[in-house]
């Protein structure tokens, strides 16, 4: 009887205590749209991307043309010259195909400049969220921007305005 007593007693301070966990949300979009420094990163980034892309596009036209070109004289052309005009055209396609990883592949240059611009803002924020969330108790702060599955989320625990405030863009 003792021991159930006890037992007892333990669930329900463990119940409590797990009631007594703060929760907060964060829309980071929102707060993000709200920096101005990401505002302009961004647009930086959507420059280099954009002028990136015209030399891959003028690089990959080239190589279009060259092989328009090979198939317009391939019934004039010798066996060798056939030879070395598709070993060109195969040169220009593996040429776009690099540089194309070179700029917008897995650790390419978009991938570092977006590193540079982009990640200290997001490590600002972290930081941010992590003061607050030590200042007031929270145990676990989530993403509703990143997050598809809230069906419902009480506008009271979003922290979105105190990140702002915390990083000096008070709203």
């Amino acid at each position: 009887m003792r021991k159930m007593i006890i037992a007892s007693v333990l669930f329900v301070a463990a119940t409590c205590s797990g009631m007594a966990q703060k929760f907060a949300l964060i829309d980071t979009e929102y707060i993000l749209k709200n920096i101005p420094s990401y505002e302009m990163a961004s647009e930086q980034l959507n420059k280099v991307s954009a002028k990136w892309q015209a030399e891959v596009d003028a690089s990959s036209k080239q190589a279009k043309e060259m092989y328009k070109k090979y198939q317009s004289e391939m019934v004039f052309l010798s066996d060798e010259m056939k030879t070395k005009r598709e070993e060109e055209i195969v040169k220009k396609e593996k040429e776009v195909v690099e540089l194309q990883r070179k700029y917008f592949g897995q650790d390419g240059e978009l991938f570092k400049k977006r590193e540079s611009l982009i990640k200290p803002i997001q490590d600002d924020i972290y930081n941010a969220v992590k003061a607050i969330s030590e200042e007031k108790g929270y145990m676990l702060v989530l993403d509703k921007s990143s997050a598809n599955n809230f069906i419902f989320a009480n506008p009271k625990i979003d922290i979105s305005n105190e990140v702002l405030a915390k990083l000096g863009y008070s709203k």
